[in-house]
């Protein structure tokens, strides 16, 4: 009872203490300060990757003389700066032709990929470790080893030089970065998925359509993305087979021809610069969630 008598005058004491507006203060002052350190560090960081964007951006929109000055705000906002950089000839042929090549490149990359993924993944056969060494392997071969003699392929036995048709058709054999990012993926679904389409009389074909390839639309997004950002912002490959056709040049390319011609403009540097990273800033803003998580979960099982 004595036992019983002190536990019940203790428990008021402690139901005291929790209600204590002091103690409630404290905990909403230590919630705050923890919220705004963490969110000062995520706000710093922010403005580190941040701020050269915007000096970009005002640099763009200022006139030839304050341009590069020192002064970072502009007296006179000259939108029309984007207006010369479109009109400037030349400049939309490369809009198109960053399009025709990384839109087609990431499609047939996509469309090659799945399949030998989803192989090597999925099936069991005599061979198969030996061919994701030799995937492996081609990853580690840097593409300046092999580019003389691919050049002279495309140039002098299937007079493709001066188009960007060397760059894009390779892509439809597969890549060998994607290859491995998908497999690693496909090796996260459940192979109790694959067992139950095959029961229900479910080709590989079939299976791959209906179940793979809904089911791993993360590791699909991500490796369209990485591929899309690779031929939109590829120099070396237009500049081996493109350079001698101006009317094929790309962004990425051309974008150094005209940083030549106007050395002295650096507004109009400025917003051509702008016009080329565009698309690949909406791009990645709008499928982040898709691409961070196919990261994510891309090998988590090996």
């Amino acid at each position: 009872m004595t036992g019983t008598t002190l536990t019940a005058r203790r428990a008021p004491a402690r139901s005291g203490t929790a209600g204590d507006p002091a103690n409630r203060a404290r905990a909403r002052r230590t919630r705050l300060l923890h919220w705004i350190a963490v969110h000062s560090v995520a706000v710093a960081a922010a403005l580190f990757f941040l701020l050269p964007f915007v000096f970009v951006f005002l640099t763009s929109l200022m006139s030839d003389d304050q341009a590069m000055s020192g002064e970072l705000w502009p007296h006179t906002w000259h939108w029309s700066n984007y207006v010369t950089v479109v009109e400037t000839p030349g400049f939309l042929d490369w809009w198109k032709n960053s399009l025709l090549y990384a839109g087609l490149g990431t499609l047939l990359t996509v469309c090659s990929a799945v399949p030998v993924a989803y192989a090597l993944a999925s099936f069991r056969f005599r061979g198969r470790r030996t061919a994701m060494i030799l995937v492996i392997s081609t990853m580690m071969l840097p593409p300046q080893v092999i580019v003389i003699p691919m050049y002279l392929v495309w140039a002098q036995q299937l007079h493709l030089a001066g188009s960007l048709w060397p760059l894009i058709i390779p892509m439809a054999f597969g890549d060998a970065y994607s290859v491995f990012l998908l497999r690693q993926f496909l090796l996260t679904i459940p192979q109790e998925y694959l067992e139950s389409a095959k029961v229900d009389g479910c080709g590989s074909l079939r299976t791959l359509l209906r179940i793979v390839v809904p089911m791993a639309r993360p590791g699909i997004a991500a490796i369209s993305l990485f591929q899309f950002f690779y031929c939109w912002n590829d120099y070396f490959g237009p500049q081996v087979y493109a350079a001698q056709n101006p009317a094929a040049w790309t962004l990425s390319y051309g974008l150094e021809s005209f940083k030549s011609a106007h050395s002295v403009n650096w507004n109009l540097t400025m917003a051509a610069t702008l016009l080329v990273m565009a698309p690949v800033v909406i791009v990645f803003f709008f499928a982040q969630k898709a691409f961070v998580e196919g990261v994510t979960l891309t090998g988590v099982k090996g």
